[in-house]
């Protein structure tokens, strides 16, 4: 009755995959969601199946944990095989359904004058000096290559030779892109893959050899991303994590997936170079891949292939002349992004930044923006005389490099810099406004980053009830002194007593279920894997406790089991934008207890993660959250059944597409009162069922 966490993350993954194959999906944003889901897996192979194999081979490990580790590898292995093979069709599918909107693809035998004149230009232009090729024989091993890149093995056989000589080509795509846009033809938008760009002027790139014969196999590999930081080594945390970050480039390689056209001596060089183990991943795909690049391919001007903008909405107290620090004094307010525009997060920082009353700043940065209008507002805040603080979590995996810059410049402008708590990856999302007229905090559910408030949905709530924002406040103090004794009774804290507590509510749903009086749980949260949480779930569903969870990602929990979890029902959503705010709301004998927050129901952010949920107390944004979950959980034009065992059937009813009845509802002054089910969609039907495939 425990699905084991990244087993689970595959069939979350392959809820992608199926949003990829609907066919009243607009293509484009197919093929984004075949990109996700290949950029998805690389980033799963580097640091979770990594961390498996490093398990295996540890020593410490008994025999049965070694045997139930292999297991892992191998059903996920098995998984990725079948997966790839729909993967394929799907991205067969999408561009053969795009050649009737005028868009194709060419390859290097399929171009008429017109496209190879103007590829040898660019190839002059542009290509040379970026391809440069190394032969294979000169290469020990591949250790010092990048990964997630893809590479040309060319065979070169030189006219009345028999023996070839291999050289390895990595393609440039991060200088010109994946995906070239080639002379139109024949009333057609042309696009080359860059790797097909490169076979046509292989002749090119060893001019000046004897004329020979080029065939070229494609190939990509993927590297244990985990880093080696050494902890007892005389550096300070700075220094330690920008040398962790290099580290990585030095990875073992631990997946292959190569051009099975690729001949088998080949393959076997390639395998060699790249020192592949048993229990690593090797697997033979079509000539390209790097799927992910299809996230950026070209529109060639088609939008109606894309989803239609929705705009977001700036609410209307945030764009007041009144004081937004007032206005927060006399209400909660909130923001609910992307329905609701990121900036007037900014608006409140830029406010902070600049009046007088205001003196002291801090605040939580996990993941910035490339140009942080955030950090921008607490430079300014600091050149304005106010005391700021910004704690920066330095192991925001793959995002160390960009913390590490932006901690710099902060601090180069006078703002007060911690790393954290080292042991504790600082994961909460909180800013802290101290001002004479009375404080503020925010507690957020998602990063405070603009990309990712284009693209994910998160709740933030500004606040000035005294009783949460001195609580808030108290957390930065265990932050900056972690070894002093504190206590929260506002707040959830994370590793202070958060798991505890929600135990507790759980139980108290289980009591009053036995005493027959009405007891539920409503949840919206990316994963679920703690085994205590999950065992409590269970006791609660026995118990007669309704429980509803809108989850995103890995779910350990085997929902509709008769006898044990019959009473829980879980669904999954993918959709345009990244399902990511975390609400807990439990009925609380008819007393609704209304939290959310930054923490998961995984062992990492309960117990060795700084994270924080925060009481819900206004009417409105109560309100708010309980209609986000009760229109996820009736979601059935993107609403999955997340069953335990990766079927992901589609649920069925009356249409109803969650987003947009919020988007919908954010441009309207006014809730609706009740889950009035959208129209269905010109073009898909009335079978509300809507089967993926």
């Amino acid at each position: 009755m425990y699905v084991d966490r990244d087993v689970s993350w595959m069939y979350f993954n392959y809820r992608i995959l199926q949003e990829a194959e609907k066919e009243y999906v607009p293509l484009l944003e197919r093929l984004s969601f075949l990109g996700i889901y290949s950029n998805n897996l690389d980033e799963f192979f580097r640091v979770r199946v990594a961390s498996l194999n490093r398990i295996v081979e540890s020593a410490d490990l008994t025999k049965k944990m070694r045997q139930s580790v292999k297991r892992s590898i191998k059903t996920i292995s098995t998984l990725t095989e079948q997966y790839n093979r729909e993967y394929t069709d799907a991205i067969q599918q999408v561009f053969k359904e795009l050649e009737l909107h005028n868009i194709r693809l060419r390859n290097e035998t399929q171009l008429n004058d017109e496209q190879k004149v103007w590829l040898r230009e660019f190839y002059y232009d542009k290509l040379n000096g970026s391809t440069n090729p190394i032969w294979l024989s000169e290469l020990k091993d591949f250790s010092s290559l990048e990964d997630n890149r893809i590479y040309l093995v060319v065979e070169k056989t030189e006219i009345g030779e028999k023996k070839s000589k291999y050289a390895l080509i990595k393609v440039p795509d991060k200088i010109y892109g994946r995906f070239i846009k080639i002379p139109d033809s024949e009333g057609f938008d042309n696009i080359m893959y860059l790797d097909d760009v490169i076979r046509y002027c292989l002749p090119l790139i060893f001019i000046g050899f004897n004329k020979s014969l080029y065939r070229a196999y494609s190939f990509k590999f993927t590297k244990d991303a985990e880093m080696e930081v050494d902890n007892d080594a005389d550096y300070g945390v700075l220094e330690r994590i920008a040398i962790g970050v290099n580290s990585r480039k030095h990875g073992e390689a631990i997946r292959v997936i190569y051009d099975r056209e690729m001949p088998r001596d080949l393959q076997k060089k390639i395998i060699a170079h790249l020192k592949i183990k048993e229990l690593d991943t090797t697997l033979s795909s079509e000539r390209y891949q790097n799927h992910k690049d299809l996230m950026n391919f070209p529109d060639c001007g088609h939008y109606d292939l894309k989803y239609p903008q929705w705009k977001q909405e700036m609410k209307p107290e945030f764009m007041s002349e009144d004081s937004i620090l007032d206005l927060i004094r006399e209400k909660d307010r909130f923001l609910h992004v992307p329905y609701h525009s990121f900036n007037g997060y900014i608006r409140l920082l830029r406010e902070a930044a600049l009046k007088p009353d205001v003196k002291e700043i801090k605040t939580t940065l996990y993941r910035l923006a490339k140009d942080s209008k955030v950090v921008e507002a607490l430079i300014c805040a600091a050149r304005n005389g106010k005391k700021v603080t910004a704690v920066v979590e330095l192991l925001a995996r793959f995002d160390e490099e960009s913390n590490i810059m932006w901690s710099k410049r902060m601090q180069e402008e006078g703002v007060n810099v911690i790393y954290g708590v080292e042991g504790l990856k600082i994961h909460s999302k909180l800013l802290y406004i101290k001002t004479r007229k009375g404080d503020i905090a925010c507690v957020g559910t998602g990063n405070f980053h603009e990309g990712n408030a284009k693209m994910y949905t998160d709740y933030m709530m500004m606040t000035a009830r005294p009783s949460v924002v001195s609580e808030v406040a108290k957390v930065f103090q265990f932050i900056e002194r972690p070894f002093q004794q504190v206590r929260f009774n506002q707040l959830l804290v994370s590793p202070n007593a958060m798991k505890r507590r929600i135990l507790h509510m759980l139980d108290i749903e289980i009591k009053n279920a036995t005493a027959g009086k009405e007891a539920w749980v409503k949840v919206k949260i990316n994963h679920i894997t703690d085994p205590d949480i999950v065992c409590k779930l269970y006791e609660a569903s026995r118990a007669g406790v309704r429980i509803s969870i809108v989850i995103r990602g890995n779910c350990s929990l085997i929902p509709g089991v008769p006898g044990v979890s019959e009473n829980i029902k879980a669904v999954g959503i993918i959709d345009r934008y990244l399902e990511h705010s975390r609400i807990l709301i439990f009925c609380n004998g008819g007393r609704n207890k209304y939290y959310i927050g930054s923490a998961d129901w995984m062992p990492r952010n309960l117990l060795n993660r700084i994270e924080v949920m925060a009481p819900v107390y206004d009417d409105d944004l109560k309100a708010d959250l309980m209609r986000t979950i009760d229109l996820g959980m009736a979601d059935t034009a993107n609403g999955r059944i997340v069953d335990g065992y990766g079927k992901n059937e589609m649920q069925r009813g009356p249409y109803l597409r969650s987003q947009e009845e919020i988007r919908k509802d954010t441009s309207q002054p006014d809730h609706p009162t009740s889950l009035s089910p959208s129209p269905s969609p010109e073009g898909r039907g009335v079978d509300t069922g809507i089967n993926n495939k």
